[in-house]
């Protein structure tokens, strides 16, 4: 798995202490809003666009008191947008999901998946062992709770054409181009 760090189980308390608060924020990005929840430094969860009746439930960016974590996040996360970092390299945990455990392994897959290359849904389900399962992790890649953390948009389908994502077909095409035209510029 890449640097990032995950979280496959996880519990209301961390050896008898309460976690911190749950927080939500509205960032900007060339995708549009992104909502992003996170207790302390860990991301929870990750909307593109979240739709209207979604959105009030986050605040702005400007509204909210800034900490370290969050200026970090925000700046790694306009760099990879820019084409300038590879890695986001943020903590994350996928258990407040509600994701069974093969769901999660299928999510964390991803992070295999070099940046601005893409493999295929049926390749993804040989390499989490359920090579038949290729709809079933195609499913379970647009219900991605923590897209670009977790690169679902680099699985596309066999036959061409980038295939179903979490925030639409255009934005998924949106960052395979962006990763691609990064790297070519990298390479010269």
């Amino acid at each position: 798995m890449s640097d990032e760090v995950a979280t496959l189980e996880g519990t209301a308390e961390t050896d008898g202490e309460e976690l911190p608060p749950l927080q939500r924020v509205l960032l900007p990005s060339p995708l549009g809003s992104l909502g992003l929840d996170f207790r302390g430094e860990t991301i929870t969860r990750f909307v593109i666009v979240p739709e209207r009746k979604e959105r009030k439930h986050y605040q702005p960016l400007g509204d909210i008191d800034r900490s370290e974590f969050l200026d970090e996040a925000l700046g790694r996360l306009l760099e990879y947008f820019a084409g300038a970092r590879l890695q986001l390299k943020l903590d994350f945990e996928l258990s407040s999901s509600g994701l069974d455990e093969f769901s999660q392994r299928v999510l964390l897959a991803t992070s295999e998946i070099p940046y601005g290359e893409t493999r295929t849904y049926q390749k993804l389900a040989s390499f989490v062992g359920a090579p038949d399962s290729y709809r079933l992790v195609r499913s379970i890649l647009v219900g991605n709770p923590l897209p670009i953390l977790l690169p679902c948009h680099r699985v596309v389908p066999r036959k061409g054409g980038a295939g179903s994502y979490v925030a639409g077909t255009k934005k998924k095409e949106w960052l395979l181009k962006m990763e691609k035209r990064a790297l070519e510029e990298r390479e010269g």
